[in-house]
């Protein structure tokens, strides 16, 4: 049986995910007390239905005082030998503002935080440090569409997510940040860039007169090769930790030309080498 714990910030994107999963075969509950995970486990790990071998729920702060059984919760579920994994959606404190001023949705925190919703975060993302470094995988929201998220949670856990480690090979534009979840970050900007090419500024690495450009180059190809001997090196080492998902995020500038290119190349030396992997291009849509 898989069973995903989702979790993370208020606004992140949780019920965004919660749907994705859905859409992808999985059972999924919201806002479920942590103190009932372990009663709830073992009713779909013995029921008969195969809808109930694919388990996703929601915990957060909405749950209130009692959230803080969330860590014995998952203590019982690993004593008991039954096996989870926690996926957590973070985003800027700024960005969460945003959403929701947007919105206009009241944050669960707000009574306890004197009505200020920048200090619900503050006090939300302190009450949850814990729990997202205990996280299997961890989604940034920050730059991220509902479609954009929606097709990170289902490639991620399409599939048998319990297997192995996932590879996310991730392009990104310096100038709109790191990604925060990355766990190693590759910089090609010192890369010829075709972004000064007229002809191809307007286009990206997804199109073969970018992608072709760009790999023509000696430097393009010695950096691919000596990139493919780390990664060859060090996924076994990851694998050996009992990591679930591992986040190689190669940035450029913009994020639209260098960047998507060896990410391709990246994608397509991991995929042939039998391991599970999944490709993002962040950045490739902002202007």
């Amino acid at each position: 049986m898989e069973f995903i714990i989702i979790t993370g910030l208020s606004g992140a994107g949780k019920s965004v995910a919660m749907r994705s999963m859905e859409d992808i075969g999985y059972y999924c509950v919201d806002n479920i007390p942590p103190m009932l995970l372990p009663t709830f486990y073992d009713l779909c790990e013995k029921s008969s239905d195969e809808h109930m071998k694919k388990i996703a729920v929601v915990t957060d702060v909405r749950a209130g005082d009692v959230f803080a059984d969330l860590f014995d919760a998952l203590d019982t579920l690993k004593a008991d030998m039954k096996k989870y994994k926690i996926l957590f959606l973070d985003a800027r404190d700024d960005v969460l503002l945003h959403r929701y001023k947007e919105t206009r949705r009241r944050h669960p925190l707000i009574d306890v935080s004197k009505g200020s919703t920048e200090n619900a975060v503050i006090l939300e993302r302190k009450l949850l440090m814990k729990v997202k470094a205990r996280a299997d995988y961890v989604i940034d929201t920050t730059l991220l569409s509902g479609s954009q998220l929606k097709e990170r949670v289902s490639a991620l856990f399409l599939g048998n997510a319990s297997l192995g480690m996932t590879v996310t090979c991730m392009s990104f534009g310096f100038k709109y940040g790191i990604p925060s979840e990355a766990d190693l970050v590759f910089d090609v900007r010192c890369l010829p860039n075709p972004f000064y090419i007229p002809e191809l500024k307007e286009h990206t690495g997804l199109e073969a007169c970018v992608f072709d450009y760009v790999m023509q180059f000696e430097q393009s190809k010695g950096y691919a090769q000596r990139l493919f001997s780390l990664v060859d090196f060090t996924l076994p080492l990851y694998l050996s930790e009992g990591k679930s998902q591992l986040v190689i995020a190669t940035g450029c500038t913009g994020g639209k030309h260098r960047s998507v290119t060896m990410t391709r190349v990246l994608y397509q030396h991991i995929l042939e080498s039998g391991q599970r992997v999944i490709v993002h291009h962040r950045d490739i849509g902002n202007h």
